[in-house]
Parts: C-alpha cells; structure tokens; sequence
C-alpha cells in the first residue's frame, strides 16, 4: 500500500511523543485506500510478562491510531474516545518491528468509528480494535497555555515508500 503523507507527532504522547522517553514515539502514515498505518517497535519498558508487550500499551497504540483516522478527511479536529474493545489473537512482542493500520468505518457531523489491527511483519494478526470517537476541535483539547503548534510540532519524514497489509476484511 503506496504510503502519501506523514501525519505529525506531539512532544509529550506515550505513542507519539517525541520527547517522552518512555513513549513509543511511533510515526503515522496516511495511505492511499484512506487508512492509517504506523511501523513501530515495543520496548522492554512496554512489557508485562517476560518477551511480551502490555496489553494496555497495545490497547492505547490501536486508541491513538484509530483516533488519528480522522485527520486524514478533518484534520482541525479531535477524536475522544467513547467505547473501545480489543481482541487480542496472539502474544504481541517486544524487540521486534510491528505494523498496524486503521481505518474509519462511520463518520458523522458529531462522531466517527474505527477499526484497527496490529500486524508482524509477516502479517500474522496479533491484535484487533473498534472505538468510537466524539469530536472535539482542537482548540477545546489544548490549554491556553499550550498550543497545537506547540505540541504537535514534530512533521516526521517520509521515511517508507510502502506498507504490505494483507486485505481489508470488511
């Protein structure tokens, strides 16, 4: 899947703070059939058991990647999460490189759904997520002493080309 923009990172997000040291700081790429992806690796600060990523670490990427499948069609908004569920089909690694990839599956003037999944690079399934978003503009998310600009001020490269999914399954 032909990779076509980077979306930007903050500085303080355990997914995609750039400055959070004990954050994930993983970059999102917008594709070209509408969805989101993001190529990230866990690191043992990410664990529960041994070799194995939290499950509310993985709950809280596939959160902040089915939210950012908004900004692709408005990106002045915000998605607050309302209700999510996870499946989680196999171990998910730490150590390793993974891949996940969102889409939206409901839009509306009030609130949008997506659904996600988590993926090693073989494509082998390891988590799967819907959510439900409400939506805020981005200037009800930031205190008047931080801004958007300030925050979200990391424009990450385009550092991939492409992004091997297998098929959508709707």
């Amino acid at each position: 899947m032909k990779v076509l923009k980077t979306q930007r990172n903050s500085k303080h997000c355990l997914i995609c703070g750039m400055e959070n040291p004990l954050g994930l700081h993983a970059p999102f790429y917008e594709l070209e059939d509408n969805s989101l992806a993001s190529v990230f690796t866990f690191r043992s600060e990410h664990q529960s058991y041994p070799d194995r990523t939290h499950g509310g670490m993985v709950a809280t990427l596939l959160d902040e990647l089915m939210g950012r499948t908004l900004w692709i069609k408005e990106p002045e908004m915000f998605g607050v999460t309302t209700s999510m569920s996870i499946k989680y089909r196999k171990p998910t690694p730490y150590g390793v490189k993974l891949k996940a990839r969102a889409y939206m599956t409901f839009n509306s003037a009030r609130g949008f759904s997506a659904v996600g999944e988590v993926f090693d690079m073989d494509n082998n399934l390891l988590v799967q997520g819907e959510a439900k978003y409400f939506k805020i503009p981005f200037k009800m998310a930031f205190s008047e002493e931080t801004s958007y600009h300030e925050e979200m001020c990391y424009q990450m490269p385009m550092d991939i080309e492409n992004i091997d999914f297998p098929e959508i399954k709707k």
